[in-house]
Formats: structure tokens, sequence, C-alpha cells
């Protein structure tokens, strides 16, 4: 395997290391349990110092894409965060694309009455019917995010836990003629509660990311409101920028 350093570059050559070296494993170039040369090895094919690529590699282990061994060496452990671009996609359509082998665990399928809340932001009176849905979504076998929604009964009416179980809800949308045109979405983070640390295998108030969602079809009707966590480890989402 080889890299193309840029040497008068102003981005450090452990960086440019490190990067390269995590895009490998994400392409799958390196796979879960492939040994690394070691660092002396690897300096040398680069012509780099032992203590940049020492750098480099402790870049991947903070990242939790390779571990070192006592006996063993370094050992590629995983594919990394999954990247999402903050758009109006469907996480399990962004996990198949990518490769990712997405499952899900539905936790709860239920049909409850809109309370004050539910009921503004989806532009229907409370009391309404409406179906409660929570999901385990997992990535390669390993839990990702926990994701909630409330959905008009009119809309959702026949969305079976077993279909929330094989496919993305979007995807039952799709299959309705539903088409999502917007959405408002507000992206943060806090810490996870004792049982949604439990459900994505972090320790106790460790920092998950979180996104509320509204969506709303080509006429304008709210179709959609979600509640989604996601582990920080795991995940991140990704802004194009452009200057006005």
């Amino acid at each position: 395997m080889t890299f193309d350093l840029d040497r008068s570059s102003p981005v450090p050559l452990y960086y440019q290391v490190s990067r390269q070296l995590e895009a490998a494993i994400e392409r799958g170039d390196l796979a879960p349990g492939d040994r690394l040369e070691n660092e002396t090895g690897l300096a040398r094919r680069w012509g780099l110092s032992r203590p940049t690529m020492r750098r480099a590699i402790q870049e991947l282990v903070e990242k939790g894409l390779v571990v070192r061994k006592r006996g063993i060496g370094t050992q590629v452990v995983g594919h990394g965060k999954v990247k999402r671009q903050v758009q109006l996609t469907s996480l399990y359509d962004d996990l198949v694309r990518s490769g990712q082998e997405p499952t899900t665990d539905v936790l709860a399928h239920d049909f409850t009455r809109a309370d004050d809340d539910v009921a503004e932001q989806l532009g229907i009176e409370a009391g309404t019917n409406i179906l409660h849905v929570e999901r385990l979504r997992y990535a390669l076998g390993e839990p990702l995010a926990i994701m909630r929604n409330w959905l008009p009964a009119e809309v959702a009416a026949t969305f079976t836990r077993r279909q929330l179980e094989g496919g993305g809800l979007y995807a039952l949308f799709r299959a309705k003629g539903i088409h999502m045109r917007i959405a408002s979405q507000r992206i943060g983070a806090r810490g996870a509660s004792a049982t949604e640390a439990r459900r994505l295998r972090v320790r106790k108030s460790a920092c998950v990311l979180t996104m509320e969602r509204t969506t709303y079809d080509d006429s304008g009707h709210a179709v959609e409101l979600g509640s989604h966590i996601y582990r920080a480890d795991r995940y991140s989402f990704e802004v194009v920028v452009v200057e006005r």
C-alpha cells in the first residue's frame, strides 16, 4: 500500500498519513483483523520519522479504528464513523449505499393519541390518533442509533413491525406514493441516559449526537416527527458550507 504525501503542504505529514489510512479502512482495503506493519517499517517505507508515524497511528487508535496488542502489533478493528451529509435522506438507505449492512430492532410500535407538543409539530389536533415507533438501528452488527418517530395514523396505519424491521421508514413512505419534500431539522448533543447507554453499548452519560426532524410531503403536510440519537464515536454529520 502506497500513499501520496505532499511534503510541501502545510498539512502535517502525520495527519496526511492517518487520513489516508482511515480512507483505506473505510474503503475496505484494510479490513477488520488485518495487521499493519510495525511503525519502524512503515516509517522507512514512506521516508518518515518514527515519531511522525507513531503519531499517525495514534490518531487511528483514538478514533477506534485500530488497536495495539502486545505480541501482535497494530490491528484494524473497525470501519470508523458513519459519515452522513445533512440532507433529507433515510439513515437506512445511506447505510445500504455505504455497505454498512443495516439491521433494525423495533422496540416500540403502538398507536396512541398525540399530546400537545407532538400535535403542534405535526400540525394536527391534540388527541389525534398517531403511530409511535422506536427502533434501534445497527451498522455492521454494532448499535448506531436509537430512533423515535411519531407519524399521523392516516399516513402510517398500514406500517407493520415486520416492515420496519426489514427496511427503512422512508421506503415505506415512497411505497405509498408519499414524497418527502422538505424538513425542519435541529442537530445537537447531550449525555446518554442509562437506558440509551445500555442499548448503544456506551458508558452512561457518554456524549450522543441528537437530531430532531419534522418532515413535510410535497403538499406541505407533516408526515413525520423524529427524535433520533447517534453514538458520537461511530457517527458524524457533514455539511457543505458555501459563501454568500
